[in-house]
């Protein structure tokens, strides 16, 4: 018997060199785009971490720091009764960093009443008290600069500034130890000032504990918490 002798070629299937080539441009394009991905998420999370670095060096440079005691002194309302109507600290900027801004709204220059309101004062410095019976987010503070100054607002590096804060009006013209040397401030022209402590409100009298904030338009907070002695003198020196 014969054996056919028909067409013995094979079907062979393979992968051209254009195709290899295709394949091979496709896989370095994805990896492109991924490592641009990459390196874009990277870049971004570096410029982030950055921000938040300069941000907090920032803040740290712009902090307040109290230099000394804190000083609480006592007048009489009508009637005779004793109470704390101002405090006053010193402050400088701490680790030499940004100046801060401590524009006040009042001063005390008028011959009748302080504190008084600074007409045009752009205060971006705002103290807050709070104690067991109550709380002022903005009270009225005023301020002079110790030693060396030029003269500006701005506390620079190798500054001090006395802040004085006033939660009474002081009437000039009445002495300290008489009844009526300060009033509340009720806008009952007993006063200059305002945002106080109103007839409403709790005055301060022995033993109570307070504090006080001082909060720059940047940087952290300056807190103050002190305690009143078990009786009140015309001048306390509370450390």
């Amino acid at each position: 018997m014969s054996r056919s002798t028909g067409d013995t070629s094979r079907d062979q299937r393979g992968i051209t060199g254009l195709e290899t080539a295709i394949i091979l441009i496709a896989f370095v394009v994805v990896a492109s785009v991924f490592a641009f991905t990459v390196l874009s998420t990277g870049i971004f999370a570096s410029e982030r971490s950055k921000e938040t670095v300069f941000s907090g060096i920032e803040e740290a440079q712009s902090t307040l720091e109290p230099r000394g005691a804190v000083i609480a002194y006592k007048g009489l309302l009508t009637g005779g009764t004793s109470t704390v109507y101002k405090l006053s600290f010193v402050v400088s900027n701490a680790v030499a960093g940004e100046p801060v801004d401590l524009t006040p709204s009042y001063d005390t220059n008028d011959a009748a009443n302080d504190p008084d309101i600074i007409s045009g004062a752009k205060q971006v410095t705002v103290v807050s008290f709070t104690d067991k019976n109550q709380a002022f987010s903005d009270l009225p503070f005023s301020i002079k600069y110790l030693g060396d100054n030029d003269g500006d607002h701005l506390l620079e590096n190798n500054e001090k500034a006395e802040i004085t804060v006033w939660l009474l009006d002081r009437v000039t013209g009445i002495a300290i130890g008489t009844a009526g040397s300060v009033a509340y401030m009720d806008g009952s022209g007993d006063g200059g000032g305002g945002g106080g402590i109103t007839s409403s409100d709790t005055f301060l009298i022995a033993s109570d504990e307070f504090t006080l904030q001082v909060q720059p338009a940047n940087g952290a907070v300056l807190n103050i918490r002190r305690r009143l002695p078990t009786q009140l003198d015309t001048v306390m020196d509370l450390n």
